[in-house]
């Protein structure tokens, strides 16, 4: 993808690494946010046993050095010219490891592993949090403060940190003698990658990371001395919280051959929200990768949820923290993944045409919970399935609904959204690797009934990340500067409405997505403890 204009000598760029959940890339930017190199590499997940999935901590950190100097090569460019480092990650996979030698006790658990999901079952229905609910129930009425509502709501969820590390500290002894000693270390995966980077000299993460981990406060903006007493867990391990634009240090010379400032680290629904420039409130984007996520700007006031949508902190940079409420499915990506690999199809490419051969599914619907369910329903006893099979049902009956079920999930978390926040929505990003699905994205804005856009550039984690650094170091001014170098999107507007601000979504699939419904309903709770 490098233009390999290595003439420029005094030309610099900004460089920015996403690990996501199947990838890892590199992109190499210029001051027009254009890529001038890139190098991107597979990071293979590790299934133990059913139910677990890990990640290799060595190979993750081999393919972020691999990445980074192939996309430099690539774009022909010296690593001087690097003006800053940003980084984003996927967000819940940690491991821990002992703080004197770096050395990790375990493999990463995924944000994906559900090994803890009747620990959280059997802790969202006990009596301890009945009785906590109640309390902060009572106190909220007392008080007013939306922090104790938000408590008084509080249900765990296994795609948060918080049971897969006390499952951790529960069975592997030596992550429980360290922490007992002070010599653990805990940390998602852009923690790895700052000590890593920097040879131990930081531990450290950002405000965006650590909402997403479930022991975050993000009303007093402090990991949860309250959440943590409650489950075991020792504050100790935990990183420091720095602001997502801040000057985490350099990478050591004798990663890269010379030090590299690291000016900014993001979550990457985060930096895909910042990558999307949706800076203002009632904002939204919508990221299919591997699972679904969706987020809105909630401005400077963190979200309070009844539905499962999740409040977390978007980014803070100096002293402004913008908000965003999310909600999720896991399994977007990996159901078309699945479907591949059973040869339903060859190229991903043929899909969006494969859909719109037939014109149904024939009555076909397909529920997407390799991973449970989340937001609104909230299952992760979930079973994934397909309904509804006849003799007359064809490979691209199966293709349509499989990505009938992306977008029914998708209104589902719209709908859900709308419903929570009391927030208008002004637009509507849509980006990920899915999102070059054009029968997913029409089908989408039919039902939402309005305007969605897709970018020309899909993967806007990088993008987010790079912004964030450039503009830590002055690399690019302002958020209007931002704003003016987006491209022209892809727009699917619903149909018959001509300016795609329709109120109503699309009659004809009212039936389709009650039939789907009620196959979700069938779906749910399958996997008995």
């Amino acid at each position: 993808m490098g233009s390999h204009r290595n003439g420029f000598t005094n030309e610099s760029f900004i460089l920015s690494v996403d690990v996501g959940t199947t990838s890892i890339r590199c992109h190499v930017y210029d001051k027009e946010a254009e890529i001038r190199g890139s190098c991107s590499t597979m990071v293979v997940p590790l299934y133990p046993e059913v139910g677990h999935v890990e990640m290799e901590p060595e190979a993750i950190w081999e393919g972020f050095i691999t990445v980074v100097k192939g996309a430099v090569q690539d774009a022909g460019v010296h690593m001087r010219q690097i003006e800053a480092l940003g980084i984003s990650t996927q967000r819940g996979t940690f491991t821990t490891w002992d703080r004197r030698t770096g050395i990790p006790f375990h493999n990463f658990i995924s944000w994906q592993d559900q090994r803890a999901a009747d620990l959280v079952k059997s802790w969202n229905r006990s009596c301890t949090m009945t009785a906590m609910q109640g309390v902060m129930k009572v106190l909220y009425f007392f008080t007013r403060q939306k922090r104790l509502l938000s408590a008084s709501r509080l249900l765990f969820s296994p795609q948060h940190v918080t049971f897969r590390l006390v499952w951790a500290l529960t069975h592997y002894k030596q992550v429980r003698q360290a922490a007992n000693k002070g010599n653990c270390c805990f940390g998602t995966i852009d923690t790895w990658l700052l000590f890593k980077l920097t040879k131990g000299q930081v531990h450290a993460t950002d405000y965006s990371n650590a909402s997403a981990t479930g022991i975050f406060d993000a009303f007093q903006m402090c990991w949860s001395g309250f959440l943590s007493s409650m489950v075991s867990i020792p504050l100790s391990i935990f990183p420091k919280v720095e602001n997502t634009s801040y000057d985490f240090g350099y990478t050591d010379p004798s990663i890269f051959g010379l030090p590299i400032p690291i000016m900014s680290v993001i979550a990457d629904q985060q930096a895909a929200m910042f990558g999307e420039c949706c800076f203002d409130v009632g904002d939204v984007k919508i990221t299919m990768g591997t699972g679904t996520f969706m987020d809105i700007n909630t401005g400077n006031t963190p979200h309070t949820s009844s539905a499962g949508l999740y409040p977390l902190v978007g980014w803070k940079i100096g002293s402004e923290v913008v908000y965003l409420a999310e909600g999720n499915a896991a399994d977007t990506g990996t159901a078309i993944k699945w479907a591949q690999e059973l040869e339903l199809f060859s190229d991903v490419q043929e899909t969006s045409d494969m859909a719109y051969s037939v014109s149904d599914s024939d009555g076909v619907c397909f529920v997407p919970s390799f991973n449970g369910l989340q937001a609104p329903l909230n299952d992760p006893k979930a079973c994934a399935s397909l309904m509804g099979l006849k003799p007359s049902t064809t490979k691209s009956h199966l293709v349509r609904a499989i990505l009938e079920s992306v977008a029914f999930r998708n209104k589902q978390l719209y709908d859900t959204t709308l419903r929570e926040t009391h927030i208008p929505i002004t637009k509507i990003r849509v980006d990920g690797g899915v999102s070059s699905n054009n029968f997913v994205m029409q089908l989408t804005a039919d039902l939402f009934g309005r305007k969605v856009s897709r970018p020309h550039h899909y993967e806007m984690s990088c993008l987010g990340a790079a912004f964030v650094a450039g503009l830590g170091v002055g690399y690019w001014r302002s958020r209007e500067e931002l704003k003016k170098l987006q491209r022209a999107d892809d727009a699917f507007l619903p149909k018959g409405v001509p300016n795609g601000s329709a109120s109503s979504p699309c009659r004809e699939y009212i039936p389709v997505i009650q039939r789907w419904e009620k196959a979700l309903r069938r779906s749910m709770n399958w996997y008995k403890p």
